[in-house]
């Protein structure tokens, strides 16, 4: 049963469940905090120097989180950056191969060794997410899952860097995470700017 709470108190629970985030590697190999945002900030910025791609993808609530964050990656990162669901081809691909399988068969098509999926599901549980975390691992590419919910959600063990949340609140789950990305994307940013980007 939801009880209301004031936004003080939400924000002070935000924080918290930021705050706590896990970090680890493959094979579940538990990162420290600081030190996992480090990583993925110098993978980020290593794709950039090499010209790999950044591909993103999340469900409803996650797949906005997705959309927002290209645009940071983007417009203030300089990565190339993109969602993969624009609803054309994610229709065609969900009406011939079903809906389980609209990312990874795109995955599949776009991604090499020098791109980063970045995977998105508060629950962790999501098919088509996991099945692009598989599609990409065979395409020798790089990546990066964000979750929430339960510890043992099977997404999370499917990155080469992972963060998840400890919290089974769909809103705390998705802010955390585009509030992660949104923190990369300012550090990238500010590495950009000392590059000769023009």
């Amino acid at each position: 049963m939801l009880t209301r709470t004031s936004l003080g108190a939400n924000a002070s629970e935000f924080s918290s469940i930021v705050s706590d985030g896990k970090f680890s590697g493959a094979n579940a190999q538990s990162i420290a905090h600081d030190r996992g945002i480090e990583t993925l900030t110098r993978l980020l910025t290593d794709t950039r120097a090499h010209a790999g791609s950044v591909y993103i993808i999340g469900n409803g609530g996650s797949a906005a989180v997705a959309s927002h964050a290209v645009t940071d990656f983007f417009n203030v990162g300089g990565l190339r950056a993109m969602t993969l669901h624009d609803s054309s081809t994610l229709t065609c691909f969900s009406n011939d191969y079903g809906y389980e399988y609209a990312f990874s068969r795109r995955v599949e098509r776009l991604m090499t060794k020098h791109d980063v999926l970045i995977a998105i599901s508060s629950s962790g549980q999501s098919a088509n997410i996991r099945n692009a975390c598989e599609a990409a691992r065979k395409r020798a590419a790089t990546v990066v899952t964000l979750s929430g919910f339960k510890a043992d959600n099977p997404l999370r063990g499917m990155g080469d860097i992972n963060y998840w949340l400890d919290s089974d609140d769909y809103g705390m789950v998705e802010i955390g995470h585009l509030f992660l990305l949104h923190y990369v994307a300012d550090l990238l940013a500010m590495d950009w700017s000392e590059e000769d980007h023009g």
